[in-house]
Order: C-alpha cells, then structure tokens, then sequence
C-alpha cells in the first residue's frame, strides 16, 4: 500500500529506525522491530546508510522484515554520495521486494567522502525515482529552515521544488516547539506545498544525544525544554519519563491543531515509544 492513500483515512502514526552499525549483526535490530510492530503504527521507515557506511545493505533487509510482518516500510534514500547505477540498483531491489515507499534524501554531506554528485539535490533524486517506477515517494522538510538554506524563503522555494517534482507527502525534521510547525506549515501552504506534513517527533531521553542532534539539524530549544534536560540529565529515569510526557504534550497539541500525521524517531528504543503509543492511541485514533 502507498503510503500517500492513508492519510486521506486517518492522521497517520508512524515510526523510524534505524540499522545497527556494520560491526554489529542485524539480529540486534530484529526484537526491536518485534516489539515496535506489535504498537501497530501505519509504516515504519529504515534510514539508509550513506555512501562508505557499510550499513545500506541492512536497510533493504530491515525494510523486507518489515513488510513480512504486515507493516508497511519506507526505504530512505539519500543521493549525494551515490552513483545513479547505485540508485537503481537499490530501486531495483526494493520493487523486486515488494517495497513501494521512498523517502528521497539528498543526504548529509560528509567531510571525509567526496560527494559523487550524480544528484546533488533531493529534488533530482525525486525527478530520477519518478522514471524509474511506481513509487511512493516523501521528501524531508525542516521547519526551522534547513541549515544549508540561506533563509527560510529559499528553503521553502526548494522545498516546494521537491513537490513539483513529485514528493507525495512531507516528514519534517525534529523540533521541540510546535508554534514553529505552525509557523512552517502556514508559509507552505502560502507558497503552495499542498501535500501531507507528518510531523517528526523525538523524545529526549539522553541529553548528549539530543544536543548532538540539534547541532546536525538546527532545531532550537525552547526554554521549558532546557529546563528539563538542566534538572533531570543526572537522573536518567527521570529524563527519559519527562522527555516521554513532553513528547505526548507536543502530539496532542499537534493532533488537536489539525496534523496530517506524527513521524516519531524512536531512536530504536521499543520502550520509550510504547510509552507514548498507549499515550495517544486514542488520541490519534480518535
């Protein structure tokens, strides 16, 4: 099923994982996905490797356990450290595996690997992947702008390019203050983007992680936020328990505002979004 088809249903819940590193067996991943099925969420999607990772290999695998299980999978795809003949070796495989979801990235640009270039952005990818099958295909946003953007009009206008070169639907980045969501979906729909936002949600639960992430990203964090990484990141059981009902208190008002969707980065960690399932099933269902 394409993924695009559920959101004229439901505001559509969905997750994300991620490979374990190539040192690792993938065995490591497979209880994960266990438990993370059993929540029912409307697909999960597999990050993919970038060029030199040693990972990509697993994501394709991930994605086919998957879709065994009953689940729907995205494959992510990113493009700037990729050959076109790597591309539609790893199109080819995904359709011979039945696996019709593509998130389109240009990918992080890595300082140590010389960026092939076949595509430079994910707007090319998007237009490559439309010749090459019948896939359902998302784009990324980012609603503090992306940090690559000059400014929030330029990224909306290469966002909105990502579109018109046929994305079906949008994930966002990771943010921890909804107004800027609000603020980011207003502009989009102004310029046009009338496809699918799903908001992407991640809940703190490790205080190194989380600044690590903003710093990739540029998400900003609001006050109350930092206040509750100050006074619980020693403590972390009680980080982990206000990060939770701090990613339930977003949802709802999302949820409650109109979202098309919740895309919530679960950092592999089954507990923390069992959690925040039972929290808002009702919510998102209702």
């Amino acid at each position: 099923m394409r993924i695009k088809d559920i959101f004229k249903e439901k505001t559509v819940f969905s997750f994300e994982v991620f490979p374990p590193k190539k040192t690792s067996p993938i065995e490591v991943i497979y209880s994960t996905l266990d438990e993370l099925q059993g929540l029912h969420p409307d697909f999960i999607s597999v990050t993919f490797g970038a060029g030199g990772s040693g990972n990509s290999r697993y994501a394709l695998d991930i994605a086919s356990r998957i879709k065994d299980s009953g689940i729907i999978p995205m494959l992510h795809l990113p493009c700037i450290n990729f050959t076109k003949a790597e591309i539609d070796a790893a199109l080819t495989e995904a359709q011979q595996r039945g696996i019709e979801n593509i998130l389109a990235l240009r990918g992080d640009i890595n300082p140590d690997i010389e960026p092939v270039e076949d595509f430079r952005h994910a707007s090319d990818l998007i237009t490559y992947i439309k010749t090459k099958g019948c896939f359902d295909i998302a784009g990324a946003c980012y609603p503090e702008c992306h940090p690559d953007a000059e400014n929030m009009v330029e990224d909306i206008i290469n966002l909105r390019k990502k579109v018109e070169a046929g994305a079906d639907h949008l994930i966002t980045q990771l943010f921890f203050d909804n107004d800027h969501f609000y603020e980011f979906r207003e502009k989009a729909a102004i310029a046009g983007i009338n496809v699918p936002i799903e908001a992407g949600i991640m809940p703190v639960v490790n205080k190194n992680q989380i600044e690590r992430m903003v710093t990739t990203c540029g998400a900003s964090l609001p006050s109350k936020f930092v206040r509750i990484m100050t006074k619980y990141e020693h403590n972390p059981e009680a980080l982990r328990d206000a990060g939770i009902a701090y990613a339930v208190n977003q949802i709802v008002d999302l949820v409650a505002s109109g979202v098309d969707g919740i895309h919530l980065y679960t950092m592999n960690n089954p507990y923390v979004a069992r959690k925040i399932s039972e929290a808002v099933s009702g919510i998102i269902g209702a």
